[in-house]
């Protein structure tokens, strides 16, 4: 079998998303808000990667208040806190494939996120 300590899990802030690609509205974000905690405590991950401003903003509303103005980039080089777990924020997968300049920064979290778990 694998190795749950080798394991990655992936999900999303948002359940459910509308037919047309968007931004989620606030509402969207508050709605999922019991379903991402309680998926959090389920997992019981070592670490989170925040991936985009909306994971951020999510994960993040509760210990920095003022996450919505704060842009994702100076949000970056930090490990925080959601649910007592570190959480790690760099790029969103999609902003990447438009952005290459910006991959070898989203490498740089990966190894925040990895040095953070060997702590």
């Amino acid at each position: 079998g694998t190795d749950p300590r080798q394991s990655a899990y992936v999900s999303n802030v948002v359940k459910c998303r509308p037919a047309v690609v968007r931004n989620p509205e606030p509402a969207e974000l508050a709605a999922c808000e019991n379903y991402l905690r309680r998926e959090v405590a389920l997992v019981q991950p070592k670490i989170i990667l925040a991936m985009g401003r909306f994971a951020a903003q999510s994960l993040l509303r509760e210990s920095l208040p003022d996450v919505a103005s704060i842009p994702l980039g100076k949000l970056r080089g930090q490990v925080y806190r959601y649910q007592g777990i570190p959480v790690v924020v760099s790029y969103h997968p999609a902003y990447l494939l438009r952005t290459q300049q910006d991959k070898a920064r989203a490498w740089v979290d990966l190894c925040l996120a990895q040095a953070t778990i060997g702590s």
